[in-house]
């Protein structure tokens, strides 16, 4: 099969796919039907954590598949790998994010805490952020703040609010009429935006103060990414509930809410049922999960993050490059403007190395290597890159 069978039989996110036919991959490369390496620089944006190939997830895949795929719609069967998935989750976790809900996906996870908050809270009013990505269905599209995105699908669902992070004085739109407060620890697609402890803080209060039920989304940036198995490790700040996905899977499709029980058991009855997915909690999937929380379990922390500190320098050596945004390995570089950013991305291709940009920060290019890149794969990255700019 070639790019021409891809764009005839495959529907299309955009005009412009990069068309690499992809042959295999393994560890932090991928390989085309020419035998050409690529170095990946982006992770599959964000879902390749351990890299590509993992022996010990394919080995747990390979064990699951031979006993059973999937045999009943989630939370009718008692299965083996969705209770271990859960089990390796929630002990690396606070006391109140103790319960495990999973689905099929980042944004299916965002779809379900949509309903769960207003459930739970018996209120409607959402608030979510300025600059935020939280998946592209229509709840999720309106949580995000993206007018580009938007426009084309309105009317959208009503009683969302945004605010600015870390404006403190936002923190008053908050109210006892608010159900949620649905937040990217760490800004991903907004071009890796922190926020500052003591507005975290705050928000934390603020949400305890009026009843409103926070949630953190960790789909881009859990697992690993920033250096800690959460982000929200970085801050001591915890979530009513926590939305995960990309990288939990281990190279599969996955989503997961986690919350206290005492919350999640809002969706079981008025009405019953409050939230089904067929396959959510799928074995193979939730195999590959656990094996890829009990690797990330090992990881060196401080490994992680001087890959991320090495980046970091390197990249600052490069004049075209404005500015850098940081935490672990997850980097935005501004440049000049966008079409700078896009020449870059396609020259990369050809140099070999893999990168990608945000949607909602075009003059930025993202960094998100897989947390295992050695500290030759970097300085390989970094040569490539300056013979590019």
């Amino acid at each position: 099969m070639s790019a021409k069978d891809f764009l005839k039989l495959q529907g299309q996110t955009s005009p412009y796919p990069l068309l690499l036919e992809i042959d295999r991959a393994e560890g932090s490369y991928i390989y085309d039907k020419k035998g050409k390496r690529y170095l990946d620089m982006i992770s599959g944006i964000g879902v390749s954590n351990l890299g590509h190939g993992h022996p010990h997830v394919i080995e747990a895949i390979k064990k699951q598949a031979d006993k059973h795929l999937h045999v009943m719609v989630y939370g009718e069967f008692v299965q083996d790998e969705p209770l271990k998935m859960a089990q390796e989750l929630t002990k690396h976790l606070p006391k109140n994010l103790n319960q495990v809900y999973p689905v099929n996906s980042g944004t299916e996870a965002i779809e379900a805490a949509m309903k769960l908050v207003k459930r739970s809270t018996g209120r409607s009013e959402i608030i979510a952020f300025e600059g935020c990505y939280h998946g592209s269905t229509q709840g999720a599209l309106s949580l995000s703040s993206n007018d580009l995105k938007q426009q084309n699908y309105r009317p959208l669902l009503p009683g969302v609010k945004h605010i600015q992070l870390n404006n403190a004085g936002d923190l008053r739109h908050i109210t006892e009429q608010t159900a949620g407060v649905f937040l990217e620890t760490i800004q991903g697609d907004a071009g890796v935006r922190i926020p500052n402890q003591e507005y975290l803080e705050a928000l934390r209060k603020r949400c305890k103060e009026t009843g409103t039920l926070l949630v953190f989304d960790e789909i881009q940036c859990g697992m690993g990414r920033t250096g800690k198995l959460f982000a929200f490790e970085h801050f001591n700040v915890v979530p009513d509930i926590l939305c995960l996905g990309k990288a939990l899977g281990g190279g599969l499709p996955i989503g997961a809410l986690v919350s206290d029980r005492e919350i999640l058991k809002d969706f079981t009855e008025n009405p019953n049922l409050g939230h089904i997915t067929t396959f959510g909690g799928h074995p193979l999937v939730s195999a590959s999960a656990r094996a890829s929380l009990e690797v990330l379990e090992k990881l060196d922390w401080n490994e992680v993050e001087a890959r991320g500190v090495q980046l970091e320098e390197g990249l600052k050596k490069f004049p075209q490059i404005k500015a850098i945004r940081r935490k672990g390995l997850m980097l935005a570089c501004d440049m000049e403007d966008a079409e700078t950013v896009n020449q870059l991305v396609m020259k990369g291709l050809e140099n070999e190395i893999i990168l990608f940009w945000f949607l909602s920060h075009p003059y930025s290019f993202r960094l998100a290597p897989p947390l295992t890149i050695s500290k030759t794969e970097v300085e390989e990255f970094l040569t490539k890159l300056k013979d590019i700019l």
